[in-house]
Order: structure tokens, then C-alpha cells, then sequence
């Protein structure tokens, strides 16, 4: 796209049309001459890390398209500009709702379920129906915009790779991505694949149900994670008590509810062979008849040795969950 079309639509990068921003650059709201609105991402840091995020958002975002993934409607790469122009939605993040309690009251359960629902149809899309098999590696609240009707779609590829169709599985460098969010087998060992989106989606599946972050249940428990905290409710027959008191004050489908429950807690278990792919968790979310195996104890902690290739389980409080800031890249406007 022209850059002079974009300044245009954002009056010139107004402050009055700033969305947010974060730690690459800031998100300013445009309309094109054409009446469409339109959300600008603009680079305000040149280094490697957020070059390298953005042309992963361009080589992925540009060849892909489903409805619940958030659409890229053009970019600017010049040597002192970055521009990734997307579609504007209306209804910012899920973060901005789960977490407020002056905006929690909108996503009923119902809303709730669909909002999951189309996340899930977007994973599956990702892991298996893409021309690639791309791994997102950084799913969260924040990274799910809502449109009109609160249509979800996945947002932010600047930490998505890509796999080959008959390889399951790949290795970085550095893991880079949320605390709190990041696979166990990602964080320690540095090694990627689908279950480790399925993971992030069952942390913040978690979340939604229960309208916790995980962040503060870690603070305010010394260190214990927020699918452990669930746990120790849900093994003991005591998963409603956990679910979010907006949903509680209403009539709600409790059944559904603790499926979703038993769901998010098979996502996060500490191996990855024991989590569900994205296309499983259709199936179970889909259907009340769909059986769902028993999750085990997501508190137990997994211990390699590299040395004789062994895995073994010790329990324990995850220590890799207690600081929730973003490792190695800082999280990006959106």
C-alpha cells in the first residue's frame, strides 16, 4: 500500500486515533477514502525482533484467510517504515472483557461458548487446513480481537513459525513468546509444535470460564499456576465454584460449563502427548455426547533427562509460570 494513503486515513498518525501501543509500536485507528475503517500497526523500533515479527505477519497473515483470523489488508516496508495495515474491529481484545468488571457482564456464557468455538475453528485451521502448518506460539486474550457480533479471530503472527506438513515438531533458539501461556516442553527445552498452541488455548480457555488471570492466581498463591488452582476445585466435584461469578448470577448450562472445564485441563497437561489436537477439542466442545478422557494432575511437573532421553514426574508447584512478562520479545501494539 501507498504510505501517503495510510497517513491520509490516520490523519498524519494522529494521537487523537492511537489505539494502544506496546513494546515494537503503536496501533492508530484509519479510514480510507473509500469510508472503510481500518487499524494501522506502526513500527516505532527497528531492531531485529520486530523486523523479523513483522514480515512473519506479512509472509503469513498475506496468504491466509479465514473468519477467524484477523485479516491483513495491506503493509509498507521501506527502510524507515513498517507499516501492517489490518481490518479494524470494533471490540478490541478479549482481554479487554474477561479481566473487566465493568465490561464482563456482555459475554454471557453463550457469547462465551462461541467466542470459543471460533477460536478453536481458528487453530484447526491453522494446524491443519492452511497451506502451511503454522503454530501461533503466542495465545492469549489479548491476541483475540472481537469484531461485530464478537466474531473472534486470532490476531499478532510475529511469533507464529511455520512446519512442514509431515513434521510434527520444531526447535528455536530462544523461546520467545508469554509466561503463563508458554508449553512446558517450549519454555525448558525449546522444542514447538501444535500441542503447544493447544496448551496457551487451555490456559486461556481457563480464563474465560473462570474469568481469572492467570498471572494474578500465581501472585496470589504463591507461585501455583491457574490450571492447578482448578484442579484442586474440579477433582473435588467442585468445578462450579470457580466459574465467574457473572456467569453465576445468571442461568447457565453447567454441564457445558464443566465439559469446557475438562477440556481446558486435557490442553494443559504437562506433556504434550497428552494433550488433544485443536481438531479433538472440536469434536468435544461439538458434541455432549463426544467422550473426554479423565485430565491428570496438571501440577505435576516433567523432568528430562537429556542424557538417557528418560521423562520422569515429580510434583510440585510450576516455578516456570511465576513471571508473566514476555520473554525475549516484548509484546507488540495492537
Amino acid at each position: 500500500m501507498d504510505r501517503e494513503v495510510i497517513a491520509t486515513a490516520t490523519d498524519g498518525f494522529a494521537e487523537d486515533n492511537k489505539l494502544g501501543s506496546g513494546g515494537f509500536g503503536v496501533v492508530f485507528k484509519g479510514r480510507l477514502t473509500n469510508g472503510q475503517e481500518i487499524a494501522v500497526k506502526k513500527l516505532t523500533k527497528m531492531s531485529l525482533d520486530a523486523i523479523e515479527g513483522f514480515e512473519n505477519e506479512v509472509r503469513l497473515i498475506g496468504v491466509i484467510q479465514h473468519v477467524n483470523l484477523v485479516r491483513l489488508l495491506g503493509y509498507v516496508s521501506t527502510a524507515t517504515d513498517k507499516l501492517l495495515v489490518y481490518e479494524y474491529l470494533e471490540n478490541l481484545s478479549l482481554n479487554n472483557y474477561i479481566f473487566d468488571t465493568t465490561r464482563s457482564y456482555i459475554l454471557t456464557w453463550e457469547i462465551r461458548f462461541d467466542i470459543i468455538n471460533g477460536i478453536v475453528r481458528g487453530l484447526v485451521y491453522l494446524h491443519q487446513d492452511s497451506r502451511f502448518k503454522i503454530i501461533h506460539l503466542d495465545i492469549k486474550p489479548d491476541n483475540i480481537l472481537l469484531g461485530r457480533d464478537m466474531v473472534p479471530k486470532i490476531s499478532d503472527f510475529g511469533m507464529a513459525k511455520t512446519l512442514e506438513s509431515d513434521v510434527t515438531e520444531g526447535r528455536v533458539r530462544f523461546a520467545a513468546g508469554t509466561w503463563g501461556y508458554m508449553a512446558p516442553e517450549y519454555t525448558m527445552q525449546r522444542i514447538y509444535s501444535a500441542k503447544s498452541d493447544v496448551f496457551s488455548f487451555g490456559v486461556m480457555l481457563l480464563e474465560i470460564i473462570s474469568g481469572k488471570k492467570n498471572r494474578e492466581i500465581t501472585r496470589l498463591n504463591d507461585g501455583e499456576t491457574l490450571q492447578s488452582y482448578i484442579w484442586s476445585y474440579w477433582s473435588k466435584g467442585n468445578g462450579l465454584e470457580i466459574v465467574d461469578p457473572v456467569i453465576k448470577d445468571t442461568s447457565f448450562p453447567s454441564d457445558q460449563v464443566l465439559r469446557c472445564m475438562q477440556v481446558a485441563l486435557l490442553c494443559v497437561q504437562q506433556l504434550a502427548d497428552d494433550r488433544p489436537t485443536m481438531s479433538s477439542v472440536a469434536l468435544m466442545l461439538g458434541s455432549q455426547t463426544e467422550a473426554i478422557a479423565q485430565p491428570k494432575n496438571p501440577n505435576e511437573i516433567v523432568s528430562s533427562s537429556s542424557s538417557r532421553g528418560e521423562t520422569s514426574r515429580t510434583q510440585g508447584k510450576s516455578s516456570y509460570t511465576v513471571n508473566q512478562s514476555t520473554l525475549s520479545v516484548i509484546d507488540e501494539a495492537r
